[in-house]
């Protein structure tokens, strides 16, 4: 028996990077995967690597800063496998467009908080109220270390992460009640395509690497801590804003 054995979990922006890691690893714990993401055809492939290890898992094409497509996407999740018990809120990132509010251009953060502020609202509104009613559920957002850490040069991430761990921890105590565990992962550098894409192959060129004294983080070691978050072994965790950075956070 896997740790996520009978469970149903939706994973946005799960086609690549954090999100991808995490789908195969909680497929092979047992959980039936909803990968949500824009890329249909690496979604694709990594349901089809998921069932070809005997896994179960289903991919669809969704705008995470629409509403209408966000509950359409849901609507497909109950049709396909039934009502989520987990949810991983990938979906997100920066770009090199981001800098100093100085002189970053604003359509920058309206682009950052559309798609990693309104998209986690909008999949958590998606499944909120039917976790509820079945008694429970487990939300793991995706926050940043550059929250915790004071990194200069990304001050629109920033804000719009800031903000996720701050609706993280209001939500997870309006819903405690109703056994809705509500938490948010806080990663550092970690290599993933975007992360590589961005830095050249040379994420020591980031602030935050420097600070990471265990060294940049794999995709893998943060879909671990995302799998402790949704699974039962975390049944007295909520509210809690989980540091995955390497220490960049602890001094």
């Amino acid at each position: 028996m896997g740790r996520l054995s009978g469970k149903t979990a939706v994973i946005t922006g799960g086609a690549s990077g954090i999100g991808r890691a995490a789908a195969l690893l909680f497929a092979s714990e047992g959980a039936q995967v909803y990968i949500i993401d824009l890329a249909e055809d690496a979604g694709g492939a990594l349901v089809a690597d998921i069932v070809q290890s005997g896994g179960d898992a289903a991919f669809g094409a969704a705008d995470i800063t629409c509403e209408q497509s966000v509950n359409a996407a849901f609507a497909e999740v109950c049709r396909a496998f039934g009502p989520a018990d987990i949810l991983l809120n990938c979906a997100g990132g920066s770009s090199g467009r981001d800098g100093s509010i100085v002189d970053a251009p604003v359509e920058e953060l309206w682009r950052v908080m559309q798609l990693d502020l309104l998209g986690t609202i909008l999949a958590c509104r998606a499944v909120i109220p039917a976790m509820g009613k079945r008694g429970g559920g487990s939300i793991v957002n995706m926050s940043s270390s550059v929250t915790l850490s004071s990194v200069p040069g990304v001050d629109f991430y920033t804000a719009a992460k800031g903000a996720v761990s701050a609706l993280t921890r209001t939500l997870a105590a309006q819903h405690a009640a109703a056994r809705i565990r509500i938490n948010a992962l806080a990663p550092g550098v970690t290599m993933t395509e975007r992360v590589l894409q961005l830095s050249g192959g040379d994420v020591s060129r980031f602030p935050l690497a420097q600070k990471q004294r265990l060294g940049p983080a794999t995709p893998s070691q943060v879909a671990a801590a995302a799998l402790f978050l949704a699974s039962d072994d975390a049944a007295m965790v909520t509210g809690v804003i989980l540091p995955v950075d390497g220490g960049a956070s602890s001094w």
